[in-house]
């Protein structure tokens, strides 16, 4: 595999403004793709933050990252052996660009490669029984062999072994922190031996980030996006397999599950998702007749894919911001039942939500759902 791509690239330029953006506290990805879309480039947009924040109604300006910082992160990757590949350019994951909003810029260690390969994501227990871990092993290895590549989270149990099934014809490892900050520890070696052999480890999170509980859930949504579908294999009644099946299903993806036997409170969750719908499986040949059909087909866009034309926006004043906030509390509500409820134009209401989200007033949700914090 070759490592890099033909295709469109970011400017050096391009690619530092980026990374200072995304790393902008209350910047996450759909805020980063309407400042963009609004303002032409990430580097106007760095300059019209700090007015944003202001306007809504930030108690404080939050620290925009230096030049020098994102400097040293880029250059920290170039030493692990990683880069940072933009959403447009050939070596991002094609299915996450699919996803309700995908991260703009991830580190990629690895083979771009193996991102065009059909994927199947392979997940479960992280204290999985040795019958788990062998069917998760044999399943990546036999799916691989089929020409698909596995993704998972490199956790310990059923993670690990369905990326050692895959090591020889591709995975895909997705990390809750700093690509230089595996987790678990003892899995470094692992990821090493990923990148060396044709796969790639990605991770959205900043170099130096040790993961926090409440990054596993993104973690999980990365997992479930970058592929066609995601397989259980063993996942205990209230587990992070369970969440990603979830995510999975939200997204369109075909779920699978393994079933376990009613004693093993390991293949709870397993059990449940098959009485909720979820496709059997005994062997690889269940996964792969099922997914082989959408192998090439284009995946739904998420809602809210393309957000107003901001160049027609009507000059939002102090009523109009103070309309939006009105109809906006704790329940989720979509963007469209603000419009109609305002009457305002949809790019106004945008407007109003970035600034909010920059203030860190309002919060995201599946599905392009906002309430305020």
């Amino acid at each position: 595999m070759s490592q890099r791509s033909a295709g469109p690239r970011l400017s050096d330029r391009q690619r530092l403004s980026w990374l200072r953006l995304i790393r902008t506290p209350n910047v996450g990805p759909a805020t980063f793709r309407d400042l963009i879309n609004r303002f032409g480039s990430a580097e106007a947009a760095l300059e019209i933050l700090p007015e944003l924040m202001i306007s809504g109604g930030a108690s404080r300006i939050a620290r925009i990252p230096s030049v020098a910082e994102a400097e040293a992160e880029l250059e920290a990757a170039r030493r692990a052996g990683a880069r940072f590949v933009g959403i447009g350019e050939a070596d991002y994951p094609p299915l996450l660009k699919s996803t309700d909003h995908p991260p703009p810029l991830l580190a990629v260690k690895g083979e771009g490669a193996v991102f065009r390969l059909p994927a199947v994501a392979i997940v479960g227990a992280r204290n999985a029984s040795l019958a788990g871990i062998k069917m998760a092993r044999t399943l990546a290895a036999e799916l691989g062999r089929d020409g698909y590549g596995i993704v998972s989270g490199l956790a310990r149990g059923i993670d690990t072994a369905a990326h050692q099934g895959s090591l020889a014809t591709g995975t895909i490892g997705v990390l809750a922190g700093g690509i230089d900050m595996p987790y678990p520890p003892e899995n470094a070696g692992l990821c090493d031996e990923i990148a060396e052999r044709g796969g790639a480890i990605i991770s959205e999170m900043p170099f130096g980030w040790q993961p926090r509980a409440q990054d596993f859930p993104p973690r999980n949504r990365l997992v479930a996006g970058a592929a066609l579908g995601l397989v259980v294999v063993e996942a205990a009644q209230r587990s992070g397999s369970l969440i990603s099946a979830r995510l999975a299903g939200e997204m369109g993806r075909l779920v699978f599950a393994v079933p376990g036997s009613p004693l093993d409170p390991r293949a709870a969750g397993t059990n449940g998702l098959l009485k909720d719908g979820a496709t059997l499986v005994t062997e690889a040949s269940d996964i792969s007749s099922a997914i082989a059909p959408l192998v090439g087909t284009p995946m739904p866009r998420a809602p809210l894919e393309e957000p107003p034309d901001f160049s027609v926006t009507p000059p939002t004043g102090e009523a109009d911001r103070e309309r939006v906030i009105e109809a906006l509390g704790p329940t989720p509500v979509t963007v469209d039942e603000i419009i109609r409820h305002t009457g305002l134009h949809p790019a106004q209401v945008f407007m109003v939500l970035l600034e909010l989200d920059l203030a860190g007033r309002l919060e995201r949700h599946a599905g392009g759902n906002v309430s305020l914090v």
